[in-house]
């Protein structure tokens, strides 16, 4: 019971203390928005649908990697983060606190593209209980890319820079607004080995039924590179947090 006080209590603090943070206005929620709004506007409202798995895969991806950067980044340089590696908790149950308001803060800018479309076209025949599951799975697998990066990170600028290096090329490799078929032929297996790719797959088959795997077999995968990164997170941890 202690432990999931202690759980609740840092997943408190980072929503009031971090949420609002620059970092995370900039590129967690005025980017996605900006581009949301940039792609509604400019498309007829046939192509909105077709627009709308990438604009929410986007906007998670962008919102998970801004807020864990902010959060982890700020505490370290703080040095108050040595104080959370201290606490009589363990560092799997911190770490998943840590992670849980990065996930709760990129499953709410997955509303943003949802909200403005709803203005322009009809998403009744929406599977929004699949939906839900694939924006909650990406949001897993971006924040522990995000996680990733952090712990190398010791500024924020650091870790936004270092972000760049994989959010930006995931764009254009995950058929978020490219179709994986009109990417090179040298490319296309790139883009099955980034999570990213099996998310936006599901959110095109829930959306659009244009989805080119099966829901089955991107879940599992969602399912392999969140548990992989996991793993990989806690040997850095282990690594550069723990003399």
């Amino acid at each position: 019971m202690k432990s999931w006080i202690a759980f609740w209590n840092i997943l408190k603090k980072d929503i009031k203390n971090y949420y609002l943070k620059p970092p995370n206005i900039s590129w967690g929620i005025i980017f996605p928005l900006s581009w949301t709004l940039m792609q509604l506007v400019r498309s007829p409202g046939g192509s909105i649908l077709e627009l709308l798995p990438g604009l929410i895969s986007m906007s998670v991806l962008f919102g998970t990697t801004s807020m864990l950067a902010v959060t982890i980044t700020f505490e370290r340089s703080g040095r108050s983060f040595d104080r959370l590696l201290l606490a009589p908790i363990s560092l799997n149950l911190m770490v998943l606190a840590k992670i849980a308001g990065t996930i709760l803060f990129g499953m709410f800018n997955a509303c943003v593209p949802i909200l403005f479309a709803s203005f322009f076209v009809d998403l009744s025949a929406v599977n929004w209980g699949l939906l839900l599951l694939a924006v909650l799975m990406i949001a897993i697998t971006s924040a522990l890319m995000g996680l990733l990066i952090a712990v190398s990170a010791k500024q924020v600028f650091e870790a936004q820079t270092f972000s760049n290096f994989f959010r930006f090329p995931m764009l254009f490799l995950c058929g978020l607004f490219i179709p994986i078929s009109s990417l090179p032929f040298v490319l296309r297996p790139v883009s099955f080995c980034l999570p990213l790719t099996y998310g936006t797959d599901i959110l095109r088959g829930t959306i659009v039924r244009a989805n080119i795997l099966s829901p089955l077999l991107s879940f599992g995968m969602l399912l392999f590179f969140s548990v992989a990164l996991f793993l990989i997170c806690r040997h850095n941890i282990n690594r550069k947090w723990i003399l």
